[in-house]
């Protein structure tokens, strides 16, 4: 069973790039190109294939600064290292509601609840990215050739816990947003993001450390 979507949010440091919007934010950086780099967790993470899908679909070209995960990625934009950063919402929340950094799109088709008035990147009116979708989810996975037996009992476990409010509050409050899905929904969603993501690799040419 799925658990939750977890959605980034392109986040930047105001003083090292001052804009306001993602438009602002593509515009400038086509308008400069080389000057900017972005952070990630690593080479090949979520972040990184997120951030590359982002410059494809935009038409830019950012450089790449690989960081030893999330804590040094978020420090590095605090510091004003880099300009930018594809963040998990939850990581940062702390630094948005502080006014340390600015929080320009999400990257799910639909705004995430506890920063609702930050738009999507789909909304921001920039051509190629009007079907920006970028985000990670939770799952739960057994051991192969699991009893489907089981295979019920657990995903109706998860399903009920998900109907729960103080577990979707839970969530919700930390930047997710609980997704429900079948077994055979799950095994369709894993093959298609495996799809996706392999043509995100081959189109940035990334690699792992």
């Amino acid at each position: 069973a799925t658990i939750a979507d977890v959605s980034n949010v392109l986040t930047i440091n105001p003083a090292v790039i001052d804009v306001k919007t993602v438009k602002e934010f593509v515009d400038l950086v086509k308008a400069n190109p080389g000057k900017y780099n972005y952070a990630s967790t690593g080479n090949g993470t979520g972040t990184h294939l997120a951030f590359a899908e982002f410059n494809s679909k935009a038409g830019i070209n950012l450089t790449h600064v690989p960081y030893k995960g999330g804590p040094d990625a978020v420090a590095a934009i605090l510091k004003g290292e880099v300009c930018c950063y594809m963040s998990q919402v939850a990581a940062a929340l702390p630094h948005y509601r502080a006014n340390k950094i600015r929080l320009l799109g999400v990257t799910t088709k639909a705004r995430v609840g506890v920063v609702s008035e930050v738009p999507t990147i789909a909304e921001s009116g920039v051509a190629g990215l009007s079907n920006f979708e970028s985000y990670i989810w939770f799952g739960l996975f057994g051991p192969k050739n699991t009893d489907l037996t089981a295979v019920t009992k657990l995903n109706a476990a998860v399903k009920a816990a998900l109907e729960q409010s103080e577990v979707r509050k839970r969530l919700i409050d930390t930047g997710n947003t609980p997704r429900y899905e079948t077994p055979n929904e799950f095994r369709a969603t894993v093959k298609a993001d495996r799809a996706k993501w392999a043509e995100v690799v081959k189109t940035s040419g990334a690699t792992v450390d």
